[in-house]
């Protein structure tokens, strides 16, 4: 079967790593040095990490701003064959690249991205908007549908929100959140703390503790003031972890999912 320009192709690598050509122009800045400035850079999703990286033909690297790694770290990024820390002016960032195993990504090299893993490069920029924490992944989705059901959130035992005018918000591989009116929420049981925490399809959220006692995780209740255009309808509404209170929809008390912020919550 032909493949046509406009199908995407995922292709896996002998090592067990999914990747893919991304057609977006992609830019990363150190300081006010472009390190990396590319029009054929390539999507890398590592086995059991939930978010891919970007990869980029050496030839649009400036390679003479690396050198190999004084410390590699170990078990880092599957299969990881060389490890580079960068100089950029006075400043150097330990391993803030690599290089990946066999033939398929040869000739790339990857990069660290800042806010993912606190280390890596200031600024990314996919044409010309600036992304943040990690690259978005083409293959996930993410809406924000306003609703008329039936929402309601407990928290050990007490009634902590109650509306009709929930968002409820699809994301691709989580659960549905349901972003809930603050009139319609007792924000008096919380109290604001100083935890910011950024996503490439949001924004930036901003969080609330539970202040009425038991074994309930801390930054439970969150936020985003000013969240990215395509989730608009999210702005200033709060959202609570499904994963540690207890929801019911339409009267239909909804399980509590584990998720890869299970782990995560904790009080």
């Amino acid at each position: 079967m032909p493949v046509f320009p406009t199908e995407r192709s995922v292709r896996t690598t002998p090592e067990g790593l999914l990747w893919e050509p991304s057609e977006r122009w992609v830019r990363g800045v150190k300081g006010e040095v472009t390190v990396v400035d590319s029009r054929q850079p390539v999507l890398v999703w590592e086995p059991e990490v939930p978010v891919p990286c970007y990869a980029f033909p050496r030839e649009d690297v400036r390679t003479d701003l690396l050198n190999p790694a004084a410390d590699p770290p170990t078990g880092e990024h599957r299969g990881a064959r060389i490890f580079y820390d960068l100089r950029s002016g006075p400043e150097q960032v330990a391993n803030a690249a690599w290089t990946y195993p066999g033939a398929d990504l040869a000739g790339h090299i990857a990069f660290e991205w800042f806010r993912r893993w606190g280390s890596g490069l200031d600024h990314w920029y996919e044409e010309e908007e600036e992304i943040f924490v990690h690259p978005r992944d083409p293959h996930k989705r993410v809406d924000a549908l306003p609703s008329s059901r039936h929402v309601q959130v407990e928290i050990a035992g007490t009634v902590v929100a109650d509306t009709h005018r929930p968002v409820l918000l699809f994301e691709t591989g989580l659960p549905t959140r349901y972003y809930l009116p603050r009139e319609d929420v007792r924000l008096d049981l919380f109290e604001p703390t100083d935890r910011r925490t950024g996503c490439p399809y949001k924004g930036t959220a901003e969080y609330w503790t539970w202040q009425g006692g038991g074994e309930v995780p801390r930054n439970i209740l969150w936020s985003y003031a000013e969240p990215l255009p395509a989730v608009a309808a999210v702005k200033g509404l709060l959202a609570f972890y499904n994963e540690a209170v207890d929801l019911t929809v339409d009267g239909v008390r909804l399980e509590r999912p584990v998720t890869l912020f299970s782990k995560t919550l904790r009080p």
